[in-house]
């Protein structure tokens, strides 16, 4: 398998640019990030795809070793289907950003600052847990409770099918 080198370092261009925008407050710049990511990966799935020119499908009269594999094709293709939807819905959310705010910047967050800087402990995760959970009484304390009856106590033994 041979590997083309243009395609290594267009496709990490194409990472490079996209996780760099994507590190940025603007939505649009976001949008962009993910586009060039979502190019870099196309790049990536067709040079695993290996050479280009070679036969993709079967027939009789090519040998066996000059097939070019099709599933990274078939992956390229719900690759781009998928970025499109991303893309669409990045769109939906700068659209409604710009008409709600008049920005498409992602603000900071006050309640987040503020839950950021708290500490980590937590009463109730961090407490002791008892080995006993359960609020209902075992069933043999049930029975000998004062005014306890049966009557709510299913009787598994007997067969489902009987009429009681």
């Amino acid at each position: 398998m041979s590997v083309n080198i243009t395609l290594l370092v267009v496709m990490a261009a194409l990472f490079a640019g996209g996780i760099y925008l994507l590190l940025e407050r603007s939505l649009t710049r976001v949008l962009l990030g993910l586009i060039l990511l979502a190019n870099g990966a196309n790049i990536l799935l067709l040079s695993t795809g290996g050479r280009a020119g070679v036969a993709p499908l079967y027939s009789e009269e090519i040998p066996a070793d000059a097939y070019s594999d099709p599933l990274p094709q078939a992956l390229i293709l719900t690759a781009i289907v998928i970025s499109f939807a991303v893309t669409a819905f990045m769109l939906g959310i700068i659209y409604r950003s710009w008409v709600l705010g008049r920005r498409d910047e992602v603000q900071d967050d006050m309640e987040d600052r503020r839950v950021a800087s708290q500490s980590s402990f937590d009463a109730e995760d961090d407490a002791d847990v008892p080995e006993e959970t359960t609020e209902f009484t075992p069933l043999e304390e049930a029975e000998e409770a004062p005014g306890s009856q049966n009557a709510g106590v299913l009787d598994l033994s007997a067969d489902p099918k009987e009429p009681r």
